[in-house]
């Protein structure tokens, strides 16, 4: 079982000393489990844009980790080393998100596939990963928002 309180530690002290731009969008785990992970991006003045809706920088930092906490988090609890890296990214907008936006993965089954096929073939996976996003999320969910990024991983 997955410790959501340590994973949220863990995501605030990356964006601390790792990645300052995580930490400057201030980003929250609100669920986070073998098979899916949802972040919360907030709606305040570091995430928007001159209209008032959120900024595509901070959608991106969204994607981003939803797309790659997986594999980051579940190679340190089994302290392998990895490297990972984004070969690719595709988004497609739907509506502008003028309140906070949830980011929804559900693909944490197949990044742990990945990573088993990286320490047996010692070689570097790549695999897209689908992420949507939803403003109002769980109550009245608006989807707004589908990305697609080329997770590549290779543990060393």
């Amino acid at each position: 079982m997955i410790d959501l309180k340590k994973a949220q530690r863990t995501l605030w002290l990356f964006g601390l000393f790792k990645i300052p731009m995580i930490g400057f969008v201030g980003p929250k785990i609100i669920e986070f489990n073998e098979h899916r992970i949802i972040v919360k991006v907030p709606y305040k003045r570091r995430t928007l844009n001159h209209l008032k809706s959120v900024y595509l920088g901070a959608l991106v930092v969204g994607a981003d980790l939803v797309a790659g906490f997986h594999a980051f988090y579940m190679a340190r609890e089994r302290d392998l080393n990895i490297s990972l890296v984004f070969k690719n990214f595709n988004a497609e907008f739907i509506k502008r998100p003028m309140s906070e936006v949830f980011f929804v993965c559900e693909e944490g089954q197949n990044v742990n596939a990945m990573i088993e096929r990286s320490i047996e073939s010692g070689e570097r996976q790549t695999q897209d990963i689908y992420i949507k996003a939803y403003t109002n999320y769980p109550e009245d969910p608006e989807h707004i928002a589908n990305f697609t990024l080329g997770l590549s991983l290779k543990i060393k």
